[in-house]
């Protein structure tokens, strides 16, 4: 997301071209996503236009969304979730949520260069047991997006036989307790920690350095959890079948 300037203030107003210079983005496509409905009308003074903090946050929130792969229809679906009086802080609120959890991102690779990754050509039937994994994802342009730092473990998984249908059906595990997860944890920066600094005065990027602190807590906290209750549910397990002979 390019930022060539200082933070606009609640009473700042931008021609259409300071707009532009601000967010890095065409007059061509402020114009089509604001006749989307994705960012507000400009402000009419007189004949001429002109825009707020919130058009800023708003266009921005579109480019971090795009960064992540979002389609349009996505975009506009997420956007419309947003209540029209979410103030710019509560729309950098949004973006702050949306900063990637791993401190490695994933790369983009033609299915030569994944072969070549993998060390091997992959099937058919691989490609689709890694993309259940969630460790390769379509891109455009016929291009796969990988968590190279997951794909070794994935390839073993291959190698060892893994069933697809275990595949999915972990991701299916993953995907409900992962959304129910990230629900709540919204809720808490929502509720308790974002009012908190905006109440102090501190800027949105306060919050974002909050949460990058607070991600490998969370990771490891998530994984402790996991690690609780699935030794209870094998020694619950070993209970039953003991209890049954």
């Amino acid at each position: 997301m390019v930022d060539t300037g200082s933070p606009v203030d609640a009473v700042t107003l931008l021609t259409l071209d300071e707009l532009t210079d601000r967010v890095g983005m065409s007059v061509r496509n402020v114009r089509f996503y604001t006749s989307r409905g994705l960012v507000p009308p400009p402000i009419r003074r007189g004949r001429s236009g002109f825009y707020s903090a919130d058009h800023v946050a708003r266009l921005e929130l579109v480019q971090e969304l795009q960064s992540h792969g979002f389609t349009l229809a996505a975009i506009e679906k997420y956007v419309a979730g947003i209540p029209g009086t979410a103030t710019p802080e509560d729309i950098a609120l949004h973006r702050t949520m949306l900063a990637p959890w791993q401190a490695e991102p994933p790369v983009q690779l033609t299915k030569t260069e994944l072969d070549k990754r993998a060390g091997r050509p992959l099937d058919d039937d691989e490609l689709a047991t890694l993309v259940t994994l969630g460790i390769v994802s379509a891109a455009t342009g016929g291009r796969y997006r990988v968590a190279v730092s997951h794909l070794s473990v994935g390839l073993g998984l291959l190698d060892l036989g893994f069933p697809p249908e275990a595949a999915r059906a972990a991701a299916e595990v993953y995907a409900a307790h992962g959304r129910a997860i990230a629900e709540e944890l919204y809720a808490v920066f929502r509720k308790l920690v974002w009012p908190a600094y905006k109440e102090s005065g501190a800027p949105p990027q306060a919050l974002r350095e909050v949460l990058e602190r607070l991600k490998p807590l969370s990771v490891a906290s998530l994984v402790t959890a996991y690690e609780v209750a699935m030794d209870d549910a094998k020694r619950e397990g070993i209970a039953r079948r003991t209890g049954e002979r």
